[in-house]
């Protein structure tokens, strides 16, 4: 507790400074030297403090300028680059981001699998996503899993943060920050409508219209998945306001609800099921997902002076999710142990002859509240900027399991009904110091979790508590003609599931450590000039404990715990001959190259100290392909844009022993290295409303493999879809 009185007294002692100079400010009174305003550095960064004023934010990377002098490596994704691309899916977009692979599953995105350097991508667990800088995950604290995904549609710029600067956020505080960021409400009145079409049954309709400060989106989306009998269908609707109340004082409301109805199985192929019937075949034809998601926040921002602003955000919401279906794996006997050997044999089964199905029934409700305070100000003798924050956070989860004892039966014997509950402290406090352009930022953050659990089958509940502190440092070095140097070290830290640290059966506290990892990051980037530039990083995540989680790494796995270190490289650069000549030729590229991603010593299971999965020291870890790489070349000229996209992921292994040959039920064996192509052409003519897209994805119709975790998934087939939009 000592760590947390800490805390405490430097955020409480920050947050009296800053209201003490902003009533001196207002009651005219001189303000103490040490802590006079240092005006905006450039004009670049007084227009974004100006937009900060008027549209309160969390601001997770900012403008260009202020990214040039930035700790950590930082990406961004901007309207510009996800219209010309018309991706379809979050996938699509953040393979343009070094460092990330996104594993495709159903083929919409729906369910993202997003892994950070190396670490295992499955239900994105090792990163945090935000929307406008909140929390976007149902339980980022008890069941930080991706279940659910809003359509990429919805957002109109993609920012990821790794390194140090992590530490302004969390819980998640190893991979990286994604914060997608939704359109501003405008004050003249505007809006479009697109209308897509495609094979595999694909129709896309979403309309925007806003004006006076508010801002209304929809999306519908429905089609055929990667597979057959994989019908996915989802709708959106997204609501935002902005208020001014006065020269000091503005507020946001966001609201938000999401429903998907979707046919879709859990467990892939087996080996044989898929040499005979091939990559689309579908299983599991009474499988049904159905989901729905409901949230709300409210921001406000109070900036007495231009050196100092306060952020105040609620935010709320509740997401349902019920699951059915027949089998989670290819080994799964829940239709009896010759049905699963029919399946291993590559038979087609009468899933309808099965008088079982199980419901995963879950629902969560999140809450919390967050403020975050920055001040621009003199620190002994030279510039500063102070950040920190508090957060308070409430998770409850309620999870049943029901089995059914027909195909399509939706109620029956409850073998699980759990609470779960979160409840989680968080703060942080960090300062930029800048030395005649050289910066150095200090800063620490502080969780404390609390957990509890209640079996309400047998009455048996426990709880337990986690407070971890995490320093980091980093710097950033000017140099000439735009360049510079950027370093940080950070501790890590991801907290673990409620079911992972308390015993279902007894109550009692599991014996497990917490995610422990040492991050460090050594980067170059320039701007070289309008539409040029690049970034260089190289990378180091050792991990003193790293914890897998069920099944991500072959078959059913068990929760276990070992030494892991990530070693790495990665590149973004774009170039654009806009301001050379007429028409404008470009080229982005993100690059990552992994040579290291070892265990350094065998993971064990928590359970029983047995090795999982022929884990041993020196081999490779699963899911973690050693080059990853999206180049993308175009033209435009005039109101014509074409463009090719090359995606290359690497060869990677799904399991801690590294298997080699496939096995029978498909969850073990390498994954061979695979590059599809994408096409885009635009036309956007400019003296009209119109537009129109024609867009190829996997263009050369390319089969590879995705994923082994519950059987053999496969990525999604050539996809044509063309679109046309209007936008007054």
């Amino acid at each position: 507790m000592s760590s947390l009185r800490l805390m405490t007294t430097l955020l409480a002692l920050a947050l009296s400074l800053a209201l003490s100079e902003a009533r001196a400010a207002e009651s005219g009174l001189p303000m103490s030297t040490a802590m006079a305003p240092v005006p905006a550095p450039d004009a670049t960064g007084a227009g974004q403090r100006e937009s900060q004023k008027k549209l309160p934010r969390i601001v997770v990377v900012g403008t260009a300028a202020e990214r040039q002098r930035a700790p950590s490596s930082e990406s961004v994704v901007d309207a510009a680059e996800v219209r010309s691309s018309r991706v379809l899916s979050v996938n699509e977009v953040l393979r343009k981001v070094p460092g990330l692979v996104a594993r495709d599953e159903e083929g919409f995105g729906i369910r993202p699998n997003i892994g950070v350097r190396g670490l295992n991508p499955t239900r994105s667990t090792k990163l945090l996503l935000l929307e406008d800088g909140i929390p976007a995950s149902y339980a980022p604290y008890g069941d930080n899993a991706s279940y659910y995904h809003a359509p990429v549609d919805r957002y109109e710029r993609i920012e990821v943060l790794k390194g140090v600067g992590m530490l302004r956020f969390g819980p998640q505080s190893i991979g990286a920050v994604i914060n997608y960021i939704t359109p501003d409400p405008p004050e003249m009145l505007e809006g479009f409508a697109m209308l897509t079409v495609g094979n595999r049954d694909y129709r896309n309709a979403h309309a925007r219209i806003g004006g006076g400060g508010w801002l209304f989106d929809v999306v519908r989306k429905q089609g055929q998945g990667a597979r057959d009998l994989t019908d996915l269908a989802q709708t959106d609707v997204n609501a935002k306001a902005h208020f001014e109340l006065g020269p000091e004082h503005a507020l946001v409301l966001r609201a938000t609800w999401l429903e998907e109805n979707s046919d879709v199985s859990y467990t892939g192929l087996t080996q044989a099921e898929y040499q005979r019937y091939g990559r689309e075949y579908g299983v599991d034809p009474n499988a049904n997902f159905q989901i729905e998601r409901w949230g709300g926040s409210l921001t406000h921002e109070w900036s007495p002076q231009e050196a100092l602003s306060l952020n105040t955000t609620l935010y709320s919401f509740r997401f349902d999710r019920d699951w059915w279906r027949q089998s989670s794996t290819t080994t799964d006997t829940q239709c009896g142990n010759a049905f699963r050997d029919a399946r291993l044999r590559g038979e087609r089964v009468n899933w309808s002859s099965c008088n079982s199905t199980q419901g995963r029934l879950r629902d969560y409700q999140t809450y919390g509240v967050e403020s975050r305070l920055s001040h621009t100000h003199q620190a002994f003798g030279v510039p500063a900027t102070l950040e920190a924050g508090v957060r308070a956070h409430f998770e409850e989860q309620e999870r049943r399991q029901v089995n059914a004892a027909s195909a399509t039966g939706r109620s029956g014997n409850v073998v699980e009904n759990n609470r779960r509950e979160t409840d989680a402290w968080s703060a942080f406090i960090g300062q930029r110091f800048e030395f005649d352009g050289f910066s150095l930022y200090p800063i620490v953050r502080m969780e404390r979790i609390d957990y509890f659990r209640l079996n309400r089958l047998n009455g048996r509940s426990g709880d337990t508590r986690d407070t971890e502190v995490m320093p980091g440092l980093g710097f950033n070095l000017p140099l000439n003609d735009g360049h510079a140097l950027f370093a940080s070290v950070h501790k890590g830290f991801a907290p673990l599931r409620a079911e992972d640290l308390i015993d279902n059966n007894t109550g009692g506290s599991v014996e497990v450590d917490a995610e422990d990892s040492r991050n460090l990051e050594l980067g170059w980037r320039a701007e070289l000039a309008p539409g040029q530039s690049f970034e260089a990083v190289l990378f180091r995540n050792h991990f003193l404990n790293q914890v897998t989680v069920g099944s991500v790494a072959g078959a059913s796995t068990p929760l276990a715990q070992g030494e892991g270190l990530y070693q790495g490289a990665e590149f973004q650069g774009q170039f654009s001959t806009e301001a050379l000549f007429e028409g404008r030729s470009f080229l982005t590229l993100a690059l990552t190259l992994l040579p290291t991603a070892r265990q350094e010593e065998a993971f064990r299971a928590v359970a029983n100290g047995q090795l999982a999965n022929g884990s041993a020291d020196g081999k490779r870890l699963p899911y973690a392909p050693k080059e990853q790489a999206t180049l993308r070349l175009g033209h435009a000229l005039g109101a014509w844009e074409a463009a090719v996209e090359l995606v290359y992921t690497g060869r990677q292994y799904s399991d801690f022993a590294n298997t080699e040959a496939s096995s029978a039920n498909g969850q073990f064996g390498a994954i061979g290295g695979s590059t599809i192509y994408n096409f885009t052409l635009n036309y956007t003519p400019a003296e009209l409303p119109w537009s129109a897209f024609l867009t190829l994805k996997n263009a050369t119709d390319r089969e590879y493999i995705t994923d082994r975790t519950r059987g053999l998934l496969f990525g999604t087939p050539r996809l044509v879809q063309v679109g046309i939009g209007y936008e007054f």
